[in-house]
């Protein structure tokens, strides 16, 4: 007569004291059991870690097959619930769409994973259109952005590209407000995202470099902002900014200049936060001075830098961030529309939480780079990653 949150508990304990088998049999009875209360979003939430426990841990696909489908099916009813809701919540649509087609791509199941990744692109698109007409501004971006990337993955042109027209009308509402209201550091993220959607209809040309530009200049006019409010860690931040921001436009040298000097003032922050014993943000400006070092071609002291800040915070965020520094710069320099359409596909994914998709599309890309094989070798040195692996 225990509860499926009893259930659920004694599962985990059971497993985490090698009690593999008896475990994994109460995590299953907890899931049936939440399913039979109605919880549909634990009893999905359960289906999914058994079938990749099955898969991922024990090597048995065939067993893992039918609780991920399980979890599949539920997960599109918790999709139809929230799209029923007066509000829907972005973050939980996206978790449970994300999770769907995962597992129809881990079972093989292509008919499904192409049938819910058009419904889905279609499902955000809908949206989108909805907030624009609300003037809900910023949920439509996030909605279109959605859709952008299951229309890509479906290798639809026709339909990525309507969507990035309609990105394109929102980040310019966005940039407009952003302007508007003075807020130069939020101007300058519009106008450096509306970038990446005028990239994919027009590719490296003069649409693309104006507001590139322009993204570059607002956050050095933020940099300036933080300056004079005496905060030198922003200040460093939307410098750091500036500085890939020129370098995408083709401004290099204005993005050396500003990278010399960005890098001074990164160590004086850096050299702060270590005799604070600040960990967590000794890693985050050692990271944002390993990326500076890297622009201006200082790659030794660059992973260096890159090292420490690893060692002191391993969260595969970082490993990202470095991986799209270094797409960010070889793109810049080759004026490649394709390398740096995948920098804005792995920062979205990465802003969405989606990790794995966002390391496995950075490292994919700069494999695809015999050029960079060099500064790869030196990137898995920094973080302790053996050539053979």
């Amino acid at each position: 007569m225990a509860s499926p949150e009893d259930l659920e508990h004694m599962g985990f304990e059971k497993l985490e004291g090698g009690e593999i088998k008896e475990g994994l049999k109460l995590i299953l009875r907890a899931a049936k059991k939440y399913e039979d209360e109605k919880k549909l979003e634990d009893a999905a939430r359960l289906y999914y870690y058994f079938g990749y426990f099955f898969l991922n841990r024990l090597g048995k696909p065939e067993m893992a097959r039918k609780p991920l489908l399980k979890s599949a099916s539920l997960y599109i009813k918790l999709i139809e619930a929230e799209l029923d809701r007066f509000e829907v919540d972005m973050v939980r649509l996206n978790e449970f769409c994300s999770k769907t087609l995962s597992v129809f791509a881990t079972v093989g199941d292509e008919r499904n994973l192409k049938k819910y990744a058009k419904y889905f692109a279609e499902i955000y698109e809908d949206l989108g259109k909805a907030y624009m007409d609300n003037d809900e501004v910023e949920n439509a971006i996030r909605a279109y952005e959605d859709a952008f990337r299951y229309y890509k993955a479906l290798g639809d042109p026709d339909s990525t590209k309507r969507i990035a027209d309609s990105l394109i009308t929102a980040y310019g509402r966005l940039t407009e407000e952003k302007v508007a209201a003075n807020d130069s550091a939020g101007a300058a993220e519009a106008f450096y995202r509306l970038s990446f959607y005028l990239l994919e209809i027009f590719g490296y040309d003069t649409h693309y470099v104006e507001i590139m530009d322009t993204a570059a200049r607002n956050y050095e006019k933020a940099s300036k902002v933080s300056y004079s409010q005496g905060d030198l860690d922003g200040t460093t931040t939307h410098l750091l900014n500036a500085q890939y921001a020129y370098m995408l436009a083709g401004n290099s040298s204005r993005a050396k200049l500003i990278g010399i000097n960005n890098i001074r003032m990164a160590y004086q922050v850096v050299g702060s936060y270590q005799r604070a014993g600040d960990d967590r943000n000794t890693a985050r400006k050692l990271l944002e001075l390993a990326q500076a070092l890297l622009a201006v071609g200082k790659y030794k002291e660059a992973f260096k830098a890159y090292h420490e800040a690893v060692r002191l915070d391993s969260r595969i965020d970082n490993r990202i961030i470095m991986r799209a520094a270094l797409l960010k710069i070889y793109g810049a320099e080759k004026r490649s529309a394709g390398i740096l359409s995948a920098v804005g596909d792995v920062e979205y994914y990465l802003e969405r939480g989606n990790r794995e998709r966002a390391i496995e599309l950075a490292d994919g890309t700069l494999r695809a780079v015999p050029e960079l094989e060099s500064l790869i070798k030196m990137l898995h040195e920094a973080e302790g990653i053996s050539v053979e692996e």
